[in-house]
């Protein structure tokens, strides 16, 4: 009885760390759900046309996904996290006190953050400062303090807005959209207020709090990872408002229209050339202990970087993918290809 518990060990054991090495005949890849269906496509793509399986793609969101990146080397960890953000110095440091130590950095292209509703509704014209005004949980109050938002309407924002209640779905925290709109959007508007723009240099901790801080009394509601999900909500809900990349705008625009900022409405070009005010880049990150053990991995990045693509006129571009200048995207793509290490960010 003894002989045969421990061979039926002995062969659940063996079952199970085969059962994980073929689950790690496949890249793994994490992170934001704005750079997800662009990975999405490159890893059908690749797994069509190569004899590597299809990568699996999880949108877990950027911070997410460079926690899971992070937390260290081995099957259990993933290979690759997608960022609509660049990593922190702060992650880069998680990342090599865990293990990670060689990085690839690549910077895939360009983003837009639409502020978007249904077509149904009239078109937004919102100015950076209105956006703080609408969304942040502390404003000044005209006596050289700050007060709890007291906005409740589009209205109380600026009269020439509906009287509207001001609700707008958006990503949590996780997520690098989040990350970017408070760095755009919201430190755009709220640095147009001179008292706020001298705290910086007074309290640098005081003046983020307050320019990236985001209301919780309901105007603002925490919609998750999922942008598809947003965009279904505001098909349902003419009168919010929802926060997501260029590319989920692009991909519903019989349903849901961007609202125009600072008078500039979020097209391919008016991101490409800058003029857009909410526009960021986008990135992957590769674990380069990873290579060569996990199959595929440099093929992927191979396939990611290719003009057929990424370039202007690739496949990605049909998923709302801005691309990088051509000489820029040259360069990444040969840095991305000898998989050269990043720098700390600064």
């Amino acid at each position: 009885m003894k002989k045969t518990m421990i061979a039926a060990a002995v062969s659940l054991a063996a079952a199970t760390v085969s059962a994980q090495a073929m689950a790690r005949d496949t890249i793994n890849i994490v992170g934001s759900s704005t750079v997800f269906p662009f990975s999405t496509a490159v890893a059908e793509t690749f797994g069509r046309t190569t004899d590597f399986n299809t990568p699996k793609v999880e949108s877990t969101g950027s911070g997410g996904g460079l926690k899971l990146f992070c937390a260290g080397v081995g099957v259990d960890h993933p290979d690759i996290t997608n960022a609509s953000r660049r990593m922190k110095s702060s992650e880069f440091d998680k990342c090599q006190e865990a293990g990670v130590k060689e990085i690839t950095e690549v910077k895939v292209g360009f983003d837009g953050i639409s502020i978007a509703n249904a077509k149904t509704s009239g078109q937004y014209d919102l100015t950076l400062r209105d956006i703080f005004l609408a969304l942040a949980k502390d404003i000044p109050d005209g006596e050289g303090g700050y007060m709890p938002n007291p906005n409740k309407t589009w209205n109380d924002v600026n009269p020439d807005y509906p009287e509207t209640k001001i609700e707008v779905l958006g990503p949590p925290p996780t997520s690098g959209t989040r990350d970017a709109f408070a760095e755009l959007a919201m430190e755009g508007g709220c640095k147009t207020f001179p008292e706020i723009k001298a705290l910086k240099k007074e309290d640098k901790k005081k003046y983020k709090a307050i320019c990236h801080g985001i209301r919780e009394d309901g105007a603002y509601v925490e919609a998750g990872e999922n942008d598809n999900l947003i965009v279904q909500k505001l098909a349902a809900n003419p009168a919010a408002l929802g926060i997501f990349g260029f590319s989920f705008l692009d991909q519903n625009s019989d349903k849901v229209q961007g609202s125009k900022i600072q008078g500039i409405e979020p097209t391919y070009d008016s991101i490409a050339d800058g003029s857009y005010p909410v526009s960021r880049s986008l990135y992957f990150y590769v674990k380069n202990a990873h290579v060569g053990t996990i199959p595929g991995i440099e093929e992927y990045v191979e396939e990611f970087t290719s003009d057929k693509a990424w370039g202007p006129d690739g496949y990605l571009a049909d998923k709302g993918l801005i691309s990088l200048p051509d000489t820029d995207r040259k360069a990444v793509a040969e840095a991305a290809s000898s998989l050269t290490p990043m720098s700390k960010p600064e």
